[in-house]
């Protein structure tokens, strides 16, 4: 994110901000049916040849929004702290900021993961977490007892995931009533809960 945002003209940058902010505006008045092109660049106060510069078409202007989106994530993934002694501990706070920059983008997220219109961004979201949830069990390995006695993997994997993506759009419609530190916590004390229960 930060390479690729570092080498992008600034103009561009707020260019493409304003279209995603009109965006956001119009997903919250009207069906997503009816948000065309004349309607982004006029909440935008642009030209349709200005959106037309850097999006095809709304449908490609949504495909490069979530790659920005899982661009932003992935460069909070990859900047986990290296010098912690518990992967778990690295986990968590990996969690705890990934619910930093959806809280510091509140508006984005609390209409875009929850639109049941718009569903690419919930979508990249949750294969993103799937992935990342399989990279760690296969760096685990089989030693977790949950999985040598309890749980079949891609159960557990397709529990963990929904249970966080579920779990965080319920925050953002609640008006985020807990902090991220908090709500880290809470999803590491049921994580724990789960793999520590015995049959």
């Amino acid at each position: 994110m930060t390479k690729k945002k570092s080498h992008t003209d600034p103009r561009i940058l707020r260019t493409r901000q304003l279209i995603k902010e009109a965006f956001v505006e119009l997903l919250e008045e009207m069906d997503f049916q009816k948000i065309t092109v004349n309607r982004l660049a006029e909440r935008a106060t642009i030209n349709r040849v200005t959106f037309y510069l850097h999006y095809r078409d709304i449908p490609d202007m949504l495909e490069k929004m979530a790659n920005d989106m899982i661009d932003d994530i992935s460069t909070i993934f990859n900047n986990a702290p290296i010098n912690q002694t518990s992967s778990d501990e690295i986990s968590w706070k990996i969690i705890e900021d990934l619910l930093e920059y959806i809280a510091e983008n509140s508006k984005l997220y609390k209409s875009l993961l929850a639109s049941k219109r718009v569903t690419i961004f919930r979508d990249r979201l949750t294969l993103f977490l799937r992935e990342s949830i399989v990279t760690k069990i296969e760096e685990k390995g089989k030693s977790s007892h949950i999985l040598t006695e309890v749980v079949k993997e891609d159960i557990l994997i397709w529990y963990e995931t929904s249970a966080l993506i579920g779990t965080i759009i319920s925050w953002l419609h609640n008006d985020m009533p807990y902090t991220p530190s908090f709500l880290a916590q809470q999803f590491a004390l049921l994580h724990h809960r789960g793999l520590n229960k015995k049959s």
